[in-house]
């Protein structure tokens, strides 16, 4: 997918003209990467949420068009304000596409596990990314792993991912990605009887014990 950007640079900076450029539906930006001095720039705010829905996301590779030059660059970070959800700056950073980078892809997963089909477990989902590093036309929109075959307290750890070739996995291997757990149950203490025994034996009548008085003792005469 090829994707070109149009832009320009921006003249006036300072937060007085970011808030003039966002009125207009557009977004400052920064350019950042190679050998060249930061640039700041300006966007259209449709095409970086146009980008951001793609299945890639923030890892997707387009040129920004800034005259004559292009650049292919990624989104580095973005800035929202919390309170209105309003997109307010986007850095850039600069990629030579004969380079390799490091990127984060989400994990996902295939098949119905063993232990959840038949033995009353569920998937616990301890690690949902991967950081790996290739080239950044080798940028996979995911990874997949099989996890049918696993049974309760099994798990599947990043060492046994299978990976295309070029891309190198940089998370640590025995980091979990999925466990099959079992739901805890209560804890039963040695001698404790259970709450309807406890229950029943509350709703008798309580034994009345009577104490035999003591014979008083004889006096010596």
């Amino acid at each position: 997918m090829n994707i070109v950007v149009k832009t320009e640079k921006r003249q006036d900076l300072g937060s007085n003209a970011s808030r003039r450029l966002r009125a207009r539906g557009l977004v400052p930006a920064v350019l950042y990467g190679g050998s060249m001095a930061s640039m700041p720039l300006v966007l259209d705010k449709n095409d970086v949420v146009r980008i951001m829905r793609l299945e890639t996301g923030e890892n997707t590779i387009f040129k920004v068009a800034v005259g004559a030059d292009e650049y292919d660059v990624m989104i580095k970070d973005m800035q929202v304000d919390p309170a209105s959800d309003e997109l307010v700056h986007v850095d850039l950073v600069s990629i030579s596409m004969d380079k390799p980078i490091r990127v984060t892809v989400p994990v996902v997963h295939r098949g119905e596990p063993v232990g959840v089909k038949t033995e009353g477990g569920f998937i616990d989902f301890a690690t949902r990314e991967v950081e790996i590093e290739c080239l950044p036309r080798d940028i996979p929109e995911s990874l997949s792993i099989d996890i049918s075959g696993l049974h309760t307290q099994q798990s599947f750890k990043v060492g046994a991912m299978a990976v295309p070739a070029g891309i190198k996995v940089l998370t640590e291997p025995d980091t979990v990605l999925v466990l099959i757990s079992v739901p805890h149950k209560e804890e039963e203490f040695p001698g404790e009887k259970p709450e309807e025994e406890v229950a029943a034996e509350g709703a008798e009548e309580p034994e009345v014990i009577k104490k035999e008085r003591a014979e008083p003792e004889e006096t010596e005469k």
